[in-house]
């Protein structure tokens, strides 16, 4: 499956501009990581993109994203990609046995962290975000509450790249893409002499 016949597949089952973005910013750190590793770009980048495309059809954890599988199969989707997206929901059972079952795992709740952070800096910006920066609203649980710390250690010590070294990674991968994430930033203005 290419990224095009993936991203139809977004656009047919995702009308959430924040969802497509999380999706795309889960991609691009999935492509690094393929990168880095020698693995397949577009088959990690791919599992990137498709990992939530249900999530708005099959909204609880119930449902998602097992309910999405006979879709995927319909589209004829390789089990492996398949098989990765299960393993990224803890509530299906599946195990991550693979680089990029557990890539995937270490990629998704990390994006939504940096995204947060990258939200209330005045550049609204990737490109002058920080690992530091992740660390100083890591301590603070009421910020970006809904992003599930424990979850995030966890997933990096079991795809073996340390937590801080992980969000230098995720950062990186994400402003290759930041104008597609809405992180590209606001002009600095400067003061007048």
């Amino acid at each position: 499956m290419n990224r095009a016949e993936a991203l139809s597949i977004v656009q047919e089952f995702v009308q959430s501009e924040n969802l497509r973005r999380h999706m795309y910013a889960v991609e691009a750190a999935m492509q690094f990581y393929a990168e880095k590793f020698g693995e397949d770009v577009e088959t990690w980048g791919v599992t990137g993109l498709l990992h939530d495309f249900d999530w708005e059809i099959h909204p609880t954890l119930d449902q998602h994203p097992q309910a999405g599988v006979p879709i995927l199969q319909e589209r004829h989707v390789p089990e492996e990609i398949i098989r990765a997206i299960q393993s990224h929901a803890e509530h299906t059972g599946v195990p991550r046995t693979t680089r990029m079952e557990k890539a995937l795992m270490a990629c998704d709740e990390i994006t939504g962290l940096i995204t947060a952070v990258a939200l209330v800096r005045p550049s609204r910006s990737l490109h002058d975000l920080t690992a530091s920066s992740v660390k100083k609203k890591w301590k603070d649980r009421a910020f970006a509450a809904g992003a599930n710390r424990g979850e995030i250690e966890q997933a990096a010590l079991e795809f073996g790249v340390p937590l801080w070294e992980h969000v230098d990674n995720v950062i990186l991968a994400m402003r290759r893409i930041a104008p597609e994430l809405g992180l590209e930033g606001n002009p600095v203005e400067k003061p007048e002499n």
